[in-house]
C-alpha cells in the first residue's frame, strides 16, 4: 500500500492529510477569540454599564458556545 509523502499515512482513495499544528492552533484561538468578543459585545448591548465580572463571564460563555458550535458543525473536536 502506498503512503502519503507528507503525513506518512495510508494513501487511500479518500485520503486527506491531517491539519498541521499551527493551523489547528490558529483555528482554535480564532474561534475562542470571536466567541468571547461576541459574548462581551452582547453583554454591553444588554446592559449599559455592566460589572467587570459580568463581562468576563459573558466572554467565557461566548467562547465556550463558539467552540461547541464549531465542533458540532465540523463533527470532530478541535
Amino acid at each position: 500500500m502506498a503512503t502519503c509523502p507528507k503525513c506518512m499515512g495510508a494513501l487511500t482513495e479518500h485520503h486527506k492529510c491531517p491539519p498541521r499544528i499551527l493551523r489547528r492552533i490558529t483555528d482554535a484561538v480564532s474561534t475562542v477569540g470571536v466567541g468571547s468578543l461576541l459574548g462581551a459585545i452582547l453583554c454591553f448591548a444588554v446592559d449599559e454599564r455592566p460589572a467587570g465580572a459580568l463581562v468576563l463571564a459573558a466572554a467565557a460563555l461566548g467562547a465556550v458556545l463558539a467552540v461547541a458550535v464549531r465542533e458540532a458543525i465540523l463533527g470532530r473536536p478541535s
